[in-house]
């Protein structure tokens, strides 16, 4: 059942701004449109399937108990004055009708959905985790991109040692004291430093386990951790990893994933219950419904991130695949980085469109990125100078002038 609950009249004398996702860059765009825009000039409409913006690029600290939930998410009501929220997914765009159909949050426990008409249309959906067909990876694999998934981990981190603590049986001591985490960029990294320290604190509650029977895996097909940090600080992240104990397997793959534990591509079996899996983002599936086209899974824009064919329809964020102009109109990494400066710019752009102002282009001013190693450790590089360290030690500066954003957004 379709209701139109009085969204759909775009009547009123005022165009109506329609944006598809409360991440980095809808968030952003938002706020922008806010600032550029009166009242008089425009509706802004939000769609979002939670009432905040999550901060991801802080999950870790949340699953290792190192920050308070709230503080990594920030509510829409609070910070958006004049953009009205509408709870829920984006379940079908009708780029003809100008409509979009909205399914509310809980669906299938209400089955009515919205019907929401729109002057321009902003596709900020984000990014689902990438998964890839391996037997038994849906079913035994754990995510680590919501705030959910975070706590999770956190509270499954603390079960397993409670139930080898329990146990009399040595191989399930073992498996449960195993993590594995497969995906050695920034998330998976960052996770499996800041777990470990986590779950070394957490086991010296327990007098019957020791820390030496703890075993962390951090697993990659990649040659290196971290390659976006360079060749230099990759080794150096991956010598602060193995002092700390944490096992890396690099150019491995996983080959299945069962209750008793996760099979390799070398062969090795690794006993364990737990696989967290931080191998990447894709676009948001809605993309592939549009009838637009995509490259690599995202959606073609131009510099100023309309989509191809259509001046009333903008994409921005991990689901549209924006040519940086500051790289030869190379595709970026879906970034936090990337997505807050493409809402702004849409926004921009957007409001040129209603006569407010002039269009831009979207052009990169990259700052540099920082991965969190947990405790006093980091790596850096800010301005194109690679710093590891407590003190952020300097090392050698990378080729390149420009930097890598820090974060996948979403």
């Amino acid at each position: 059942m379709v209701e139109n609950n009085g969204l759909s009249d775009n009547g009123g004398g005022r165009a109506r701004i329609l944006i598809v996702g409360a991440g980095f860059a809808g968030f952003a765009c938002a706020r922008e449109l806010e600032k550029r825009l009166g009242p008089d000039d425009a509706e802004i409409l939000l769609v979002s399937p939670t009432d905040y913006l999550l901060y991801s690029p802080l999950l870790p600290e949340v699953a290792a108990g190192a920050m308070d939930p709230r503080h990594v998410a920030v509510p829409l009501h609070g910070r958006l004055k004049r953009t009205r929220v509408v709870p829920g997914y984006a379940a079908r765009v009708d780029l003809e009708a100008r409509t979009l159909t909205v399914a509310p949050p809980d669906e299938p426990a209400s089955g009515t959905r919205r019907e929401v008409g729109w002057d321009r249309l902003v596709l900020a959906p984000g990014s689902v985790t990438r998964t890839f067909p391996i037997p038994g990876l849906e079913e035994k694999a754990r995510g680590f991109k919501t705030l959910a998934e975070a706590l999770y981990l956190r509270d499954h981190i603390l079960e397993q040692l409670d139930l080898a603590d329990a146990s009399d049986d040595e191989a399930e001591r073992r498996a449960r004291l195993t993590f594995v985490v497969v995906g050695a960029g920034y998330s998976g990294t960052e996770f499996a430093a800041q777990a470990q320290l986590f779950a070394k604190k957490a086991i010296n509650n327990y007098p019957s386990l020791r820390p030496g029977e703890m075993r962390w895996l951090l697993v990659d097909i990649a040659p290196r951790v971290l390659p976006e940090l360079g060749e230099h600080l990759g080794e150096i992240s991956l010598q602060v990893l193995g002092e700390r104990g944490i096992g890396i397997r690099l150019g491995t793959s996983r080959e299945s994933a069962t209750e008793e534990g996760l099979t390799l591509s070398d062969g090795s079996f690794v006993p364990t219950r737990t696989l967290v899996w931080c191998a990447g983002v894709a676009a948001s599936p809605l993309v592939s419904t549009l009838g637009l086209p995509l490259d690599r899974g995202r959606l073609v824009v131009d510099e100023y991130l309309s989509v191809a064919g259509r001046s009333d329809v903008f994409a921005v964020g991990d689901c549209a695949a924006v040519p940086d102009l500051t790289r030869s109109g190379e595709i970026p990494p879906p970034t936090a980085q990337h997505a807050v400066r493409q809402g702004k710019t849409a926004a921009r752009n957007i409001a040129a469109s209603l006569g407010r102002g002039w269009r831009g282009p979207y052009r990169h001013n990259d700052l540099g990125l920082v991965v969190d190693l947990g405790g006093k450790e980091a790596a850096a590089k800010p301005l194109g100078i690679g710093l590891s360290g407590w003190w952020l030690r300097s090392s050698p500066a990378p080729t390149t002038s420009t930097l890598s954003p820090r974060r996948p957004s979403g």
